[in-house]
């Protein structure tokens, strides 16, 4: 199994050992750091260890969360053995003012993490435990370790979209296509190359090329499916899935082409308890009362600068009237980042490059600033911090005509950060902005605490690296 879904969201089996082990790792390194720097004696190390493992426990645990906030694990995917630790320096450095403030916290049973050098020895002893780790595992994985051999029935369009949307190198983690099985009377849009002709059934090819999992993709099951075949097939523990909810396992989006109301109406997930709405709101307010309170010094700074380019009289703030919960129309605020004119002519996307924002408008939005006053819309409840990004009522309304199950995305509040702005840029046109409905569904649809959290937790290399901005 490539996967695992823990509170309703997919997670890929080799990240979870890969955090697993650097957990392990980092708990050894701030051990042998302690050894060095407090015992010196194996047996005197071993009677005290018990007092030095919460210390381990937490100090392994920041630095692991560290590591998820700055994207270390998926960073392997995208820039190699080198990116990942580069990033794990990064998060390392990170990580000792983050555990010598939890020292300040609890120093009756964390002593051992007042000390700086040996945070800083535990840190140096991680990195380099880290890599030797790493490299063992990714030697002794490999590149398949860990995926399914999956064949598809159906080579028509759902077929199709599967093979291109699902076999880059981004997405392709948890699955080996062993090839598409055509069914009769449905048009063959998939190439000769992946294609299987099986002079037999299906549950004696799988007898012959064993198989862990078989995905329906078929345009039209009125046509009818080889049922006895797959229960067959069944029987011998191979799972059946549909083709959208595979397709939302292995990409985390939804796919709007393969997805019908019926589909939406009796797959696993939009569900919404009370204990959820009271935990998410007071995750909103804490998290919202967190990041006011640290951007507090960049809120007047921005000020100050936006007074210094544009005059005493321009307006600092720019306020917007935005699609909330249920359709609701309300007012976003922002520090402007345009001249005061820029909409005169009317409402228009904004573009890479655009020649109405201004100069300290062009550092705030690569930096994220410029959406720091909607801190006071989550405080307001007009906005959660984690949510689909709220749209404009006139974009809104073209868009829901244009784009099915987009009012879908207003059935939660809009968020300062979400799913979708993680895994996708800035939307400026309409093909981006249906690629981004896809992440909001797949939120929607499997919203939970743990997902808001790993969200949050994960916007701080969004702002770091920029990814998104616009």
């Amino acid at each position: 199994m490539a996967h695992v879904r823990l509170f309703r969201h997919y997670i890929h089996v080799p990240f979870v050992i890969l955090g697993l082990i650097d957990f392990v790792v980092l708990a050894v390194s701030f051990s042998l750091a302690a050894f060095f720097r407090h015992f010196g004696e194996v047996s005197f190390f071993l009677d005290s260890y018990v007092f030095l493992l919460p210390s381990a426990v937490v100090f392994s645990l920041v630095n692991l969360v560290v590591m998820i906030a700055l994207g270390v694990h998926q960073s392997r995917l995208e820039e190699g053995m080198s990116g990942m630790m580069l990033r794990t320096i990064f998060s390392l450095i990170i990580g000792v003012p983050a555990v010598s403030v939890l020292f300040i916290i609890g120093n009756d049973w964390l002593w051992y993490l007042g000390f700086t050098d040996l945070l800083t020895s535990a840190s140096v002893f991680g990195f380099f435990l880290l890599g030797i780790c790493r490299w063992v595992f990714f030697a002794m994985a490999g590149k398949d370790a860990f995926k399914r051999k999956v064949l598809v029935l159906g080579a028509g369009f759902r077929a199709r979209q599967l093979l291109e949307d699902l076999t880059t190198p981004f997405n392709r983690k948890g699955f080996i296509l062993i090839g598409f099985v055509p069914i009769p009377d449905e048009p063959i849009q998939v190439s000769d190359e992946n294609l299987l002709q099986i002079p037999t059934t299906l549950h004696q090819y799988i007898l012959k090329h064993p198989a862990k999992e078989i995905v329906v993709a078929v345009d039209d099951r009125r046509k009818g499916l080889p049922m006895e075949d797959l229960l067959e097939c069944k029987m011998l523990g191979v799972r059946i899935v549909d083709g959208a909810s595979f397709y939302e396992r292995e990409s985390r989006k939804v796919a709007l082409e393969m997805v019908t109301h019926g589909w939406l109406v009796f797959s696993d997930g939009f569900k919404v308890s009370s204990v959820y709405g009271f935990g998410k709101r007071f995750l909103d307010i804490l998290a919202a009362g967190v990041l006011l309170l640290a951007g507090l010094p960049l809120m007047i700074l921005t000020a100050i600068a936006i007074k210094i380019e544009d005059g005493i009289k321009a307006p600092v703030f720019y306020s917007q009237e935005r699609v909330g919960l249920n359709g609701s129309v309300f007012k976003v605020h922002k520090f402007r980042s345009m001249i005061t004119d820029a909409e005169k002519n009317g409402a228009v996307w904004a573009s890479q490059n655009d020649a109405r924002v201004t100069k300290v408008g062009e550092i705030i939005r690569k930096i994220r600033v410029d959406e720091l006053p909607q801190i006071f819309n989550v405080i307001n409840g007009t906005m959660a911090f984690v949510g689909p990004r709220p749209e404009r009522p006139v974009f809104v309304e073209q868009l829901s005509e244009k784009i099915p199950f987009y009012s879908e995305r207003h059935r939660v509040k809009p968020g300062l950060t979400g799913w979708a702005q993680l895994c996708f840029a800035y939307a400026d046109n309409e093909e981006d902005t249906r690629e981004k409905l896809r992440y909001d569904l797949y939120y929607i649809k499997n919203q939970s605490l743990l997902l808001d959290l790993l969200i949050i937790i994960q916007t701080v290399e969004v702002v770091l690296f920029k990814k998104g901005s616009r």
